[in-house]
């Protein structure tokens, strides 16, 4: 145990970044808003660093900025992709932090030759599986993949998938399936006591599941962007 009060120490997070193609504050705040629409749960309260460099050549009011990002939900870390002093002062005005982003190196050969390794961001990955219940507050996340959990989800926790979730136990916390806008996304549930489902945005909550299918073992997808649910045996 340490005899100071605090220390600072280095650590490393996984933060989404907001890349900004135009810099127009009505574009920009439609947008957010449609993008949220999609993963709510997920996406609220979200930190997230704003990415400039696409847009430098225009006059930005940082201040704007950061209230039409936060009143939508999302909390900003900093600004990044900044490379302007006369736009840095800005940053700094507004009183948020300049972000600066790892430096790319000049890939070796041998890196070149590894290229056939390499994964595009949005190509599908292997299936995440969860084979330990998932306790109240845990969040777990698989980005363009599906996710399959092997025991129970208590209330509380949060499930969120690109692709589909299975769920072979009792399902009593919240689940997000398509997260990144997926409509053919599924979700599959042997015991359903859900606290929220969704899909690709459209969402019910534990009081709008049909009480017929509350316990059993079901299916949820999309229909003509509405929620279905059926029995799965």
């Amino acid at each position: 145990m340490s005899n100071t009060p605090i220390e600072l120490k280095g650590s490393n997070f996984t933060l989404s970044v907001l890349h900004l193609n135009d810099g127009s504050p009505k574009v920009i705040r439609q947008a957010i808003s449609d993008k949220i629409a999609q993963a709510p749960q997920f996406l609220k309260n979200a930190p997230v660093v704003i990415n400039v460099s696409a847009i430098a050549d225009q006059t930005i009011d940082f201040k704007k900025l950061r209230r039409i990002v936060e009143d939508a939900g999302l909390r900003v870390v900093g600004i990044s992709g900044s490379h302007d002093a006369q736009q840095k002062e800005a940053i700094i005005a507004a009183q948020l932090p300049i972000l600066n982003e790892g430096k790319i190196t000049k890939p070796t050969a041998q890196a070149n030759n590894d290229k056939t390794n390499e994964v595009p961001i949005n190509v599908r990955q292997k299936t995440k599986i969860i084979h330990t219940p998932v306790r109240s507050g845990q969040r777990i996340y698989a980005p363009n993949s599906d996710l399959v959990v092997l025991s129970n989800v208590s209330a509380g926790a949060e499930l969120i998938a690109d692709g589909n979730v299975h769920i072979y136990g009792v399902l009593r916390g919240r689940v997000l399936a398509g997260a990144s806008g997926d409509q053919e996304s599924y979700i599959f549930c042997t015991h359903l006591s859900a606290e929220l489902v969704s899909i690709a945005g459209q969402y019910w909550l534990s009081d709008q599941i049909p009480t017929d299918f509350v316990g059993k073992s079901v299916q949820l997808s999309l229909q003509e962007n509405e929620l279905t649910i059926e029995n799965l045996i």
